[in-house]
């Protein structure tokens, strides 16, 4: 089992205030001047920090990434931590992350990389045709785990982003900007198919007028991997963005993303027809409602003309502070929990089918334990199939919409805490 997050950042984002360790017997703040000589030479003699979120500690260890590098917890610990230390992370059983973990997810302790194992293609083979589908979630492929889907995918680099957490000081702070920079450094240091994750992302920059040449031009030069050239194995890219419009056009379909305002992504019609009966809740919220945004994940070719064309994709909404919702009743929740200033964990599917039990999220800011959070689905009568996944010693809400009003939430620690100090974002 393996620690997915990215780590304790040099300041942390999550809380507030920069995280303590115990480094070769001395404690350090990571936002002390000497804290990046010490972890670099923690890293140089194989020394295991410890997160003092806890008395006892606990045990972390130094990675690599770029030219500098992070602190991040050991593989399987993250429910070890305090629910208000920034390396906290919920069971993964109550989410679809356990399924995948130690299959389709495993991380190197020694070497800091993770390997990704995916279930779908990121090369076309020349003279050869390749289905386009619209997910890759179907249950079939949800039973085994043994793989991300393009769906998984997307929910593991937002988790690794940390954008499933939420705090009351993020409010006004976490822009497309702000989203695009994490994902990037969450793709770090991810290998898929022997190839580095991250050379093969492309996430659309904040577009602005005045650099509307440059940017096009690092566009452009990041997806020339993906052009097609005569008799060759054809590379895919990986696009994560905003949807714009997903319409017919001339001749096919196009996807317009936001940033990329002189670029549109062709479809055929079959992917097209695929993407309503696949997506037809999460397009009928998108729909119903001003405030979500459509975040969608794709692999796609670029023609010898230079048209980027999309062969598969996958679709999540999320509401205007960047947290996924699968449908209504989790936007209701996640909206409550905002507004009444909690701080919590979204929850994520990964490959989990619809009928699976989730918890839609986890309060971080509760004395002792975590609570889970249930929305009870329609059709599922039975609590005891929520109640199962979870350790019994972990208190349970459980929210039916088909037969109550929303519960009062579990209340909040009294004492203060470094959760609820003001979020600040450095590095």
């Amino acid at each position: 089992m393996v620690s997915l997050a990215p780590g304790p950042r040099e300041c942390v984002e999550i809380t507030g205030r920069c995280a303590a360790y115990l480094i070769g017997g001395r404690r350090l703040d990571a936002g002390q001047p000497e804290f990046a000589e010490a972890v670099a030479a923690a890293h140089a003699t194989h020394q295991r920090p410890r997160c003092l979120c806890l008395v006892e500690g606990v045990e972390m260890y130094v990675a690599r990434l770029g030219e500098g590098y992070i602190v991040k917890r050991m593989p399987d610990t993250g429910s070890h931590h305090a629910p208000d230390c920034p390396s906290y992370e919920p069971p993964p059983e109550v989410s679809g992350l356990g399924q995948v973990l130690g299959s389709a997810i495993t991380e190197d302790p020694a070497t800091g990389e993770t390997t990704l194992k995916l279930d779908f293609a990121m090369s076309k083979t020349a003279g050869r045709s390749t289905m386009p589908t619209a997910g890759g979630d179907s249950d079939s492929v949800a039973s085994s785990g043994m793989k991300l889907s393009l769906r998984s995918l997307l929910h593991y680099l937002w988790d690794q982003a940390e954008l499933t957490r939420w705090q009351p000081g993020f409010t006004g702070k976490r822009t497309w900007g702000t989203v695009r920079k994490h994902l990037l450094q969450a793709a770090e240091n991810k290998i898929a198919r022997g190839d580095s994750l991250r050379s093969r992302l492309y996430i659309p920059e904040m577009f602005t007028v005045e650099q509307r040449d440059a940017i096009s031009a690092r566009r452009v030069a990041q997806c020339s991997q993906a052009v097609a050239a005569p008799g060759k194995s054809q590379h895919l890219m990986l696009l994560i963005a905003e949807v714009k419009e997903i319409v017919p056009a001339r001749y096919g379909f196009r996807a317009v993303v936001k940033h990329v305002p002189d670029q549109a992504f062709a479809l055929d019609e079959q992917l097209y027809r695929r993407l309503g009966r696949r997506f037809e809740s999460e397009l009928a919220l998108w729909g119903a409602a001003d405030d979500i945004h459509m975040v969608m994940i794709a692999t796609f070719s670029v023609s010898a003309a230079g048209i980027p064309t999309i062969v598969e994709l996958s679709l999540m909404p999320v509401t205007p502070h960047w947290l996924p919702v699968e449908d209504g009743f989790e936007k209701q929740l996640v909206e409550r929990l905002v507004a009444d200033g909690r701080s919590f964990v979204k929850g994520l599917r990964y490959n989990l089918g619809a009928g699976s039990a989730l918890a839609s999220a986890t309060l971080t800011d509760c004395e002792g334990s975590a609570p889970l959070l249930f929305v009870v689905h329609a059709g599922i009568e039975d609590s005891g199939r929520y109640l199962q996944v979870c350790d019994p010693s972990v208190p349970v809400w459980l929210w039916n919409p088909s037969s109550e009003a929303m519960p009062a939430l579990p209340p909040r620690q009294q004492h203060h805490s470094r959760a609820t100090e003001p979020a600040v974002e450095c590095r």
